[in-house]
């Protein structure tokens, strides 16, 4: 199995190919950190400089595609690019989010997912929602570590081998994979963020919120 040695000094045992499609602050982010955990990644937009990677140049690259849009767009996209990401995991880290006048309220009717929507529109794809409840500052931490503990990464993947792969990936970031079940426990992840979200504009601390029972003893 092949090894490379990351930025941070660990190994990351399985070099993934990623292909991100979008050029955004989570492209940036996320991209930099696969690539300091040793992966090969390549970053598409809509528009690109000249030379740049075209959306499917990044998808056709990956065995591993990132839908860094907003998330009205990533069902639409995900079906014009429905042959290429076909047999390959796709990652949905969109939050389909709108101002409420008590915080961001979900644009979608209830037990409705954007990853489901793109797991319609590319029905050939292994969509795994992942990588949607931190800001995108988060990812540029090396390692991502908070009170002495590794960052959880919560994941709700359509199939257990795509969830193998995406656990693997969260790993090589020095995270700790949360699996949460499959693809129809997405809506979950995606009103947890807007929970979140809603608590930190409102000035509170979102991960005071959830202590472990075991600090009780």
């Amino acid at each position: 199995m092949d090894t490379v040695r990351c930025a941070s000094g660990r190994l990351a045992s399985i070099v993934m190919r990623i292909g991100i499609l979008g050029t955004g602050n989570m492209a940036a982010t996320l991209g930099g950190a696969w690539r300091r955990a040793g992966h090969d990644v390549l970053v598409g937009g809509r528009n690109p400089a000249s030379g740049g990677a075209t959306l499917r140049d990044a998808a056709t690259h990956g065995e591993l595609v990132l839908l860094a849009v907003p998330a009205q767009v990533a069902p639409p996209l995900a079906a014009d690019l429905a042959d290429v990401l076909a047999g390959r995991v796709v990652l949905d880290c969109t939050n389909p989010l709108e101002p409420g006048p008590d915080g961001p309220m979900l644009m979608i009717p209830p037990g409705e997912s954007v990853a489901a929507r793109i797991a319609a529109a590319a029905p050939g794809a292994a969509v795994v929602k992942a990588f949607n409840l931190c800001h995108d500052s988060i990812w540029t931490l090396d390692p991502p570590h908070f009170e002495g503990l590794p960052l959880a990464v919560p994941y709700c993947a359509a199939t257990p081998e795509a969830g193998e792969r995406v656990a693997a990936l969260i790993a090589s970031m020095g995270c700790t994979p949360a699996p949460c079940g499959g693809l129809a426990r997405a809506p979950y992840l995606e009103a947890t963020a807007a929970l979140a979200i809603g608590v930190w504009f409102a000035g509170g601390r979102a991960r005071a919120i959830f202590p472990e029972p075991a600090q009780a003893t």
